[in-house]
């Protein structure tokens, strides 16, 4: 039974008071949450309101937000989720407050010695299937939070120095000490520009060129890729990983995509450059 707008405020409601808590870093009960919810709800099952959850951190995704963990995005919603999303986020200061200064904070790399466990797999590119709506719906965002948080430039090098330390670790365990020796934070020591952040190998000195993305929030947030990137990823596949780390204030993990990044994402162009030449 489709949800009524009643349902969805509601439900969109509750969702944006949990991810403002979240960001704040305040604790909050998910269960409490949804048993309250149910009261507006006439009677939806839990499986129903955890359905719409993740329908709505797909929503919060495409308007430039972070998403509650746990609550892995699914893109199959209402077009009625996302005009009242809009609506909603629109008129939250705090939330605006908290996600500002989520994504604007500075971070530093955890020094740990032991990375065998944070690898994760990657996600799946997940076939679309959502009603059609009105593009404006999507445009009215104060701020896209997601690239501002791509333009940290201390979290982003954070990120980077914590990849040069696993590379290190991964190759100090397959007994090639002298390659791990020589794994170099090219973004530093070179400079900006070159497609990639960290120089490493394979176990038999091939040129491994890591592009590294990091966010603080779950696997599934988007990110930015530049037009040089992407480039270098399809011209030196063999070569080339972007590392994706995700969760990085809380518990730092990576998923890696190896070869050209257009096999394994689909992109999106956010921008445009108009001229007259």
């Amino acid at each position: 039974m489709e949800w009524s707008r009643e349902e969805v405020e509601a439900i969109v409601a509750d969702y944006l008071q949990m991810l403002t808590l979240e960001l704040a870093g305040q604790s909050f009960n998910k269960t409490q949450h949804r048993q309250r919810l149910q009261v507006k709800l006439s009677g939806r099952s839990n499986a129903s309101i955890e359905f719409k959850h993740c329908n709505i951190s797909a929503v919060m995704l495409h308007l430039g937000f972070p998403y509650i963990r746990g609550y892995q995005p699914r893109s199959n919603y209402q077009a009625l989720l996302v005009k009242v999303a809009q609506e909603q986020v629109s008129s939250k200061e705090t939330l605006d407050h908290a996600a500002l200064a989520a994504v604007q904070q500075p971070a530093i790399a955890p020094t740990q010695t032991d990375f065998s466990n944070v690898k994760s797999d990657a996600p799946k590119r997940q076939h679309q299937v959502k009603e059609a709506m009105n593009p404006l719906y999507f445009r009215a965002v104060k701020r896209d939070y997601l690239e501002r948080e791509a333009q940290n430039r201390s979290l982003g090098l954070a990120g980077e120095a914590f990849v040069v330390q696993f590379e290190h670790w991964r190759l100090a365990q397959m007994g090639k000490q002298r390659l791990a020796d020589q794994v170099e934070h090219v973004s530093v020591s070179r400079g900006d520009g070159l497609g990639y952040d960290v120089l490493s190998f394979e176990s038999d000195g091939k040129e491994r060129l890591i592009e590294v993305k990091t966010t603080t929030f779950g696997r599934d947030t988007p990110f930015f890729v530049s037009r040089g990137e992407l480039a270098l990823s399809q011209g030196a596949r063999d070569q080339f990983h972007l590392y994706r780390l995700f969760e990085f204030r809380k518990s730092p993990r990576f998923f890696a995509l190896p070869g050209a990044l257009d096999q394994h994402c689909r992109l999106d162009p956010v921008t445009y450059q108009a001229s007259f030449s």
